[in-house]
Formats: C-alpha cells, structure tokens, sequence
C-alpha cells in the first residue's frame, strides 16, 4: 500500500529517518561510554522498544505502571519508571512486577518511602529505587540537601526498600534562550545530579545509577560528565517540531500525521480533518524549542496549522491554499509527539511511499 493510501487522520513514522534517529544516540551514548535507557513514553510501542534494546539500549524507561505492565508482557525486562509511584494499589502492581523482571522507580520523599516499605514488607524481593533530583525544571524532585541525606538515612534502615541510584530531568532546557543557554543548564544540572550522588557516597552508599536526560541538549554535543551512568532520552527516536526548532532541521523528523484537506470555504483558509483529538493543542512559548502554530506542514515554505478544532485543522495561507486541492493529503509534523502517540491505535511504518508495517501502540491510555 501506498502511503497517501492510507485513510486519515493516521500517525505515520517514517523507518529510515527513525533508524537513522536510533542509530545516532546509540552512538551518543557510546562515545562517552554510558548506558542509553530511552524513555518510551514518546512511541509508547514495545516494538520500538525492543528496537532501541536490539541497537544497545540497556533496558528502557516508562512514565506509568500501566506502561510498565505492557511492556513486560511483550518482553522487555529491564525497566525503569522515571515517575514517583504511590498509594499501594501501584505499588503493589510494582512488587508483582519484581517477580519476574528487574523494575525500579522514583521517589523523593521520606512519606513515600514509609508506603513502600510496608507493601514491600512480604515480598522476596526489596523495591528498587532511584531519588529524583530537582535541577531546575520546577517539578517533582528532591531540592534541599538536607532533606535528600534524611531520605538516604531513612533508605539504608528500609529492610525492604534498596537504593539503586538519582536521576534528574533537565527539561527546562527546551526554553534556553540559545544553544550556549542550553549548554550551561545542562551541564549545571548535570553537576547538581553529581553532587547527590556524592552525597550519597559520604553517607557510605555506592550508588549504580546516576541517570540524566532530556533531549535537546543531547542532540548536541555537549558532552557528558564523568560519574553519569546513563541516558535518559525519549524523543529523540521520532523527534518533532519542538526539537526541530532545536537543530534548526525538521530533516530527523520521523513522526508525522497524514491528514486530508476537506474544505477551502474561503480565499485563504484551508481545512483539513485532523484536529486537537489527533495533534493536541500543545505548543512551547520560549526559548530554542519555541513553535509557530500547532503544528508545520512537512516540505511545505514554512506553512503551520494556524488553528484546531476537536476534529478540524486550520490553515490561514493564501499562497498554500491555491496549492492544494479537496482530498489531498498532508503530512503534519506536530509539535510535541509524545501526546500525539497517545491518540491513536496503531503507528504506520513507511519507507519512501510505501507502508511496510502497520505498529500497535500498546501502550496508549496507560495513564495508571
């Protein structure tokens, strides 16, 4: 089949580039000799996930339990939650989990901790656990020093809960003001993560893991600094208007909604049947990953979805509408794909036009 044979909306991927996407953080990760555990909440397909395995990802990182159940199921055993898991329904899905593959999740506070010792407290197995360090993205995560070293003391007298490592996510380098903005946000929250992970030495604790990421800097070369262990990269794999933006390239943009054009009511406005329940309403405001619209047209002279509706994209361009035609098909590279991931049932796979396989995405609507 043909790709603009395809019946619209449709999430397509385009193999090449994303091989392409895999092969080069892959790369990244080995130049400076660390792990790459990529976060698969972007593609949410435990295909690509065993994909990214097969290229010398050492296991994979999920946002949700629910993610994690699935992909255990369809094979992949090493896997961790970048996500403070609580309350002991979850926890108690984490200890089934423990009975057959290797999991370990976030945490950051001492009253977390406390539930999962006590769900963990019958179990063969101890809870593996990374805290999370808050390096600048104002969001979950250890801050203060002093209440990181009380978690630390309270985990080493857990009989159930064992310390595997820190992870920080520096996402708030998607709104560097340039690339040398993002250079030094990235290496300050590198040296922050670092230092926690020294900390936790002086308390007698040798940790495995210190894991970071967050794409944009990461498809720079920024470099990584001594006592990282690992990757943690989601995006890079499909990549998006955003990290475009990035690169100043939509060249290793795989990911893009094929969409027919359904109306042309006026001189300068274009309809097309794809809208916010299949491109999201998501946009970024600042700084190296800022977008224009909800979306850019792929191969187009800087034309962009101007505007959505729940089943309706719009596009205000003159020159562009006497372009194309009613039933054409578009491909619109989103904004943000890991959202858009989560809209749809199955990923077409194409090379050139042609689509060569048709992706379940198991994972969409594991929000739990």
């Amino acid at each position: 089949m043909k790709m603009k044979e395809l019946d619209t909306p449709s999430l397509v991927i385009d193999r090449e580039i994303m091989m392409d996407n895999v092969r080069g953080m892959q790369d990244y990760a080995d130049k400076y000799n660390v792990h790459l555990r990529p976060h698969t909440k972007t593609h949410k397909m435990p295909a690509l996930a065993k994909l990214q395995e097969k290229a010398g990802a050492n296991g994979i990182t999920v946002a949700k339990v629910g993610e994690a159940e699935v992909m255990a199921e369809n094979g992949l055993n090493d896997i961790f939650i970048a996500n403070q898991i609580v309350g002991e329904v979850k926890l108690n899905r984490i200890k089934k989990l423990t009975e057959t593959i290797d999991i370990s999740f976030g945490v950051d506070s001492i009253e977390q901790c406390e539930m999962i010792e006590n769900v963990f407290s019958n179990s063969q197995k101890p809870a593996q656990v990374l805290i999370e360090i808050e390096v600048g993205e104002n969001r979950s995560g250890v801050i203060e020093e002093s209440d990181y070293i009380r978690l630390v003391d309270y985990i080493k007298n857990c009989s159930h809960v064992s310390l595997k490592g820190v992870f920080s996510h520096d996402g708030h380098t998607y709104k560097a003001k340039d690339l040398e903005d993002c250079r030094r946000l990235y290496n300050e929250a590198q040296k922050r993560t670092l230092m926690f992970a020294h900390l936790a030495e002086e308390q007698g604790l040798k940790l495995d893991t210190v894991s970071i990421g967050s794409t944009p800097p990461l498809l720079h070369d920024f470099g990584v600094m001594e006592g990282v262990t690992e990757l943690r990269v989601g995006t890079y794999i499909l990549m998006d208007v955003s990290q475009g933006n990035a690169i100043d390239s939509y060249s290793s943009c795989a990911a893009s909604v094929l969409s027919t054009v359904t109306s042309k009511p006026t001189n300068e406005r274009i309809i097309t049947d794809v809208g916010a329940k299949g491109l999201t309403m998501q946009s970024r405001s600042e700084g190296i990953c800022a977008t224009v619209g909800i979306g850019y047209i792929k191969n187009s002279d800087h034309v962009h979805i101007d505007q959505v509706f729940d089943e309706h994209a719009i596009i205000y361009n003159e020159r562009f509408r006497n372009q194309v035609v009613i039933g054409e098909k578009l491909e619109i590279i989103p904004n943000h794909i890991c959202p858009v991931s989560n809209l749809y049932d199955d990923a077409y796979l194409v090379s050139g036009d042609e689509v060569v396989d048709e992706i379940p995405i198991l994972c969409r609507g594991k929000l739990q």
